[in-house]
């Protein structure tokens, strides 16, 4: 993109050239850095300038509104003038849309005229050469380190021939390190998320996974069945974004879901879970702040184009154990009879008076299983949200309160919505990262460690 051209040219060029009724244009610029390391050397680091505009059209046609939306790489006024004419195309052709509304109204939030802020490699001169330490106490201890850091800027405008104009400065980091022994017969995984790499501690993150790979100094193999087993706020992350995303009204008003009403409906109002759980996503969360206000791409059963710029705040999804709320667009909201509760990129797992920390639910334990992460998740059966995966990088023994070995791996079934009626023990909840859904997709949540009595291990694993 040219010095003369910002993504605010970009947008109001989108919206000054369609020829439909009405129009929304939205301009990500994004910046990233990143570093990656393999048996204790840095092996790549890199940076990225992406500029990606988004334009959806609205037109009036027979019985109501037709909308169309086309997304690229755009860097020019020209290269949006051709997404401006071929989602104008698209609304002309297209059929009225089921979920038609009227556009968000607005004006110019006051800092719309600032620039996008970006990131660069930078961000890493902190972590940087605490991580070249991290690598010689790893050598020195005949181990070895692999992962990476990654940090993204974010600035999105968004604009409508409404008069809106919004813009949102979106930070995203996360990191994550794999650590074996000299001989690869023993490993382990530590990961989190950032705002700005100022709170991640290369040596205390080497030293973590040292900890670790001493657990597994004893090899214990273990059957499959039912297992008291703890799972880290990492691996409740990696099952309660999947509560979260199948939290569709729409799917649950059709009774396609965990969250639908036997006979119809929802289950909106009714106990779901464990008194005292609290599900929750809000924009202004500190240390999870996110976009406080919709952008749409497309129209799904989740999200509506026609709700782009909707603002957003705390929406409560489950309250006291009770279901109080899904993720709703006006479309689906009219249908439920429902308030509008659109999806917030956060997500919050509290219990009322959990306190402690991980150690605290080890000590409380006679015997057990501790769990690192969760991956290759996917969904079994919609009406109970069962899900199925495999545990990675560190299933441990707990006996009598204390980690006494590393057991093999397993595949494992469990719904999220169960685990939370079954658990006996919560730890405070603290900021978490998924491991099979942060990297790409979602990762700012905080949630408690879960002590579960049966943890259904279904079957032995030869994942390692």
């Amino acid at each position: 993109m040219s010095s003369e051209t910002t993504p605010q040219d970009l947008v109001e060029h989108a919206l000054a050239t369609s020829v439909a009724d009405d129009c929304i244009a939205i301009a990500t610029d994004t910046t990233g850095a990143n570093l990656r390391w393999a048996n204790n050397t840095l092996t790549t680091n890199g940076v990225s300038h992406a500029v990606d505009v988004t334009v959806v059209s609205f037109a009036r046609v027979a019985g109501g509104v037709s909308s169309g939306s086309v997304s690229g790489s755009a860097t020019t006024t020209a290269q949006v003038t051709a997404l401006v004419e071929a989602a104008d195309a698209a609304a002309r052709a297209g059929s009225p849309a089921e979920d038609a509304a009227d556009l968000a109204t607005g004006e110019a939030v006051g800092d719309w005229d600032e620039s996008p802020v970006p990131t660069d490699i930078h961000v890493f001169d902190r972590f940087a050469p605490e991580l070249g330490e991290a690598f010689g106490r790893a050598a020195a201890g005949d181990r070895l380190l692999y992962g990476f850091v990654s940090h993204e800027h974010t600035t999105t405008y968004l604009g409508s021939t409404t008069g809106l104009r919004l813009r949102h400065v979106q930070p995203t980091g996360h990191w994550a390190c794999t650590a074996k022994d000299g001989g690869l017969t023993r490993s382990a995984w530590v990961g989190g998320a950032t705002r700005d790499f100022v709170d991640v501690d290369a040596l205390g993150m080497e030293a973590e996974l040292t900890e670790r790979l001493r657990w597994a100094e004893r090899q214990v193999d273990l059957p499959a069945g039912r297992y008291d087993t703890i799972m880290p706020p990492s691996a409740v992350a990696d099952v309660m974004i999947d509560a979260y995303w199948y939290a569709g009204a729409r799917d649950a008003d059709d009774g396609q879901s965990v969250y639908s009403r036997r006979g119809g409906g929802t289950r909106i109002g009714e106990r779901i879970v464990r008194e005292g759980v609290g599900l929750f996503s809000d924009p202004a969360r500190p240390g999870l702040e996110s976009q406080p206000f919709v952008t749409a791409s497309t129209s799904t059963n989740e999200q509506s184009v026609f709700d782009n710029g909707l603002p957003l705040e705390r929406n409560d999804w489950i309250r006291d154990g009770v279901l109080t709320s899904l993720i709703q667009t006006r479309h689906s909201a009219g249908l439920t009879g429902q308030p509008v509760t659109p999806y917030v990129d956060n997500l919050v797992l509290e219990v009322d008076g959990a306190t402690g920390g991980i150690d605290e639910l080890v000590a409380g334990t006679e015997r057990g299983l501790l769990l690192t992460c969760l991956w290759y998740i996917r969904e079994v059966d919609p009406q109970s949200l069962l899900l199925t995966g495999l545990t990675r990088d560190g299933v441990y023994l707990v006996e009598g309160g204390e980690i006494t070995g590393a057991v093999n791996n397993f595949r494992w079934n469990e719904s999220p919505v169960e685990l939370l009626n079954r658990f006996t023990h919560a730890s405070a909840t603290v900021p978490s990262f998924s491991r099979e859904w942060g990297d790409d997709y979602f990762s700012r949540t905080a949630t408690p460690a879960l002590r579960i009595p049966d943890f259904n291990m279904s079957s032995v694993s030869q994942a390692r």
